[in-house]
């Protein structure tokens, strides 16, 4: 059941140089605790704080030495109680030495587990590492750490070091902290061990890890580079999302007094028939069936199985390609890790060999791929290489899924370049919208990179976990407020703005704001009030078509203005817009033709304002200025001329290149055209 238990020991620094940063560390730690009750209720976390003017930890009495260091918990099971023991850490008034932390933290885990739980026993050690450690008695500090670093890989031991540095916890003597630096590193290159260096509460908050996921493969095969020529390797998984943990029904019927009931709730469904509702189908006499138009076809799991498509479990090359014809928009899913077979020093060297050859010639592999045997599902992807820094890591690749055809959409935007010269930006504007961009980079080149992904927790899950602690408490509780460090993820940095408060002015002051109000009403019943053809901003047709988009396949008649511009928004597909622009051309003919006594010229009217709007907005202004020179001649011919006089008041006239960049009428033939046209009719 709890096979897969973690026994963890919290090592805390709690001098008086880590002062400052210890309410940080009370809500690491509880936040810590608060997941593991989630993820890992089995596991096993013990606490232990150095720099203390007391001394309580076995090895004490045992041997002596290793004061200042007290064992504030045993390793137990996690439990809520230990959430609230972090509420209260306690101040030290000596310099805490880390070392004697760590020796207390193994001897603690070795007498809990002896030789079992291997791999699955961790160290995690916090400190600013600004304090000196004690002399050896026997040998150098370096030899010490070494014999450290020994048993910890006998037991089969991590640690992990997180060291507060920076606006935490200010600076210290540069020499103590850099022998304390060497000396912490010096367990990364003899055991499992890694050090991380932290700056900001947000950093100090993702550098604790909840649980050390253990990596399995998803492919274990050959990577087939042609018939004759393959390749051993192993594939994991590089990075996955992390979402809500599964939330699943709770019963509250079963007895307080019953310690062992389980409180589940389990569902049942039952199939009955048709003909008679009183009568239970069974299993055995039930059979799946697929809607086929207004049809329900029935197939079996056997005639299923037989029409299924299984390919062979199978890794193989299909090509290489230059490394730009890859965009970084087409990676799909998780990213894969693919390296040699572990021990095989043939599949190492032929991995690296391959890997550096592309890294040279910046190319990148498409794999066709089959992870399982039976799978239903072939993947398509890219192969890049990674060559590594360090000669003990073998150089590997990495693997993103790619799109099919059905996979991509095509969204057809017009370019900002098409626009009119009165709606492109003057290089003041320009220049102030590209400062606004610069100041929101997240890594200036001359500083951090602020918000590292990898000590950057997801702000959404941590809310919950903490909300969920309070609620475990107190069931009737509010949501708490946004918690401070979480805040500086989700929201502005206030420093960055009021330190970069001219660029926003200069921004604010460069364009005409307006503000835009809340729309209450559908988009149907407001493009009724306000017809697409009105002068009116067009900008405010579009947001109202935001609002409620519908997918209209035709123009029918009694909307036809609404079922245009519904059309024109449709972005699945290119061919939307050519064809409304020719359904609401045959509807306004329809119009006009079918029209007694001038009854349909309104509709037609607005029809004709939409449809110049709606060429305008896509960059098509020839249709429209061809089949306005036809229309008007129609007219002439069939005798239309109230249609055509209805048309003059309204300035309906050509589109000009000022409106559209690819129209070849100028701004004269457009304003003479509808004069041209009314003189003909005389």
């Amino acid at each position: 059941m709890a096979r897969n238990k973690e026994g963890l020991v919290l090592l805390l620094d709690v001098g008086p140089t880590m002062y400052s940063v210890l309410p940080e560390i009370k809500k690491v730690c509880s936040m810590l605790i608060q997941k593991k009750l989630i993820y890992g209720k089995f596991d096993e976390v013990g606490v232990v704080v150095f720099g203390t003017q007391e001394t309580d930890n076995e090895l004490t009495k045992e041997v002596g030495g290793y004061e200042h260091v007290v064992v504030l918990r045993n390793i137990k099971v996690v439990d809520g109680d230990l959430v609230d023991a972090f509420q209260e850490l306690p101040r030290g008034n000596f310099d805490g030495d880390y070392l004697d932390a760590i020796v207390v933290g193994m001897d603690m885990l070795i007498k809990k587990y002896q030789a079992t739980n291997k791999g699955k026993k961790r160290l995690c050690l916090i400190t600013n590492a600004l304090c000196p450690i004690k002399d050896s008695c026997e040998g150098t500090k370096e030899d010490q750490v070494n014999t450290i670093a020994a048993q910890m890989s006998a037991h089969g031991m991590k640690m992990e070091s997180v060291i507060v540095r920076g606006r935490l916890c200010g600076g210290g003597d540069q020499r103590i902290m850099a022998e304390n630096d060497r000396l912490l590193n010096l367990f990364s290159e003899k055991t499992s061990a890694r050090a991380v260096y932290v700056e900001s509460p947000t950093a100090l908050l993702g550098a604790v890890k909840t649980r050390n996921i253990s990596p399995v493969t998803i492919f274990r095969g050959d990577l087939e580079l042609g018939s004759k020529m393959k390749i051993k390797v192993w594939v994991y998984k590089k990075t996955s999302e992390e979402k809500f943990p599964t939330l699943k029904k709770y019963s509250d019927k079963a007895p307080p007094s019953d310690r062992f009931a389980t409180h589940e709730v389990k569902v049942d469904y039952e199939y009955k028939s048709v003909e008679d509702p009183n009568k239970v189908v069974p299993p055995e006499q039930r059979i799946k069936g697929y809607r086929y138009g207004p049809q329900v076809v029935p197939i079996s799991s056997a005639e299923w199985d037989a029409v299924k498509f299984k390919p062979e479990k199978s890794v193989k090359l299909l090509g290489f390609t230059d490394a730009s014809n890859i965009m970084r928009h087409y990676y799909m899913k998780d990213v894969n890790v693919f390296i040699p077979e572990p021990g095989n020093a043939r599949a190492a060297l032929a991995v690296s060999a391959l890997a550096r050859a592309m890294k040279e010639m910046n190319k990148v592999a498409i794999l066709r791929c089959v992870w399982r045997q039976g799978q239903g599902s072939v993947v398509v992807g890219v192969l890049t290489p990674n060559i590594s820094e360090k000669d003990s890591t073998p150089d590997s690749f990495y693997f993103n899924v790619l799109p099919f055809a059905e996979d991509v959409r095509e969204f057809q935007f017009p370019s900002f370049s098409s626009f009119p010269a009165s709606w492109q930006p003057n290089e003041q504007q320009q220049e102030a919208a590209d400062n606004l961009v610069k100041m929101l980079d997240l890594a200036p080149s001359a500083k951090q990179e602020a918000l590292l992904p990898d000590f950057t927790p997801n702000p959404v899950l941590e809310r919950f976990y903490r909300h969920l602690e309070l609620k475990s408490k107190h069931p009737d509780a509010a949501v708490p407020p946004l918690d401070e460090t979480l805040k500086t993820i989700t929201e502005a940095d206030p420093d960055l703005l009021s330190e970069k408060k001219d660029v926003i002015d200069a921004f604010y002051n460069s364009f005409e704001l307006k503000e835009n109000p809340r729309l209450k009403k559908s988009s149907k019943r407001l493009l009724e009030k306000k017809p697409s053809g009105s002068d009116e901003d067009c900008q405010d047709t579009t947001n109202a078509l935001a609002v409620k988009p519908v997918k209209v396949e035709k123009i029918g008649d009694s909307s036809p203005v609404q079922d245009f511009e519904a059309m024109m928004s449709r972005r699945d597909s290119p061919d939307w817009v050519s064809k409304a622009i020719q359904d609401m051309k045959n509807k306004i003919y329809s119009l006009v033709e079918n029209s007694y006594d001038g009854g349909n010229h309104g509709k037609a009217l607005e029809c004709l304002l939409a449809l110049r709007k709606g060429c305008i907005l896509e960059q098509e202004p020839k249709q429209f200025n061809d089949f306005l020179h036809h229309l008007f001649n129609v007219s002439q011919e069939k005798k239309l001329r109230n249609f055509c006089e209805s048309l003059i008041p309204r300035g309906l006239t050509l589109i000009s290149k000022s409106e559209a960049i690819d129209s070849e009428v100028t701004d004269d033939e457009a304003r003479n055209f509808l004069v041209k046209k009314e003189l003909k009719f005389e």
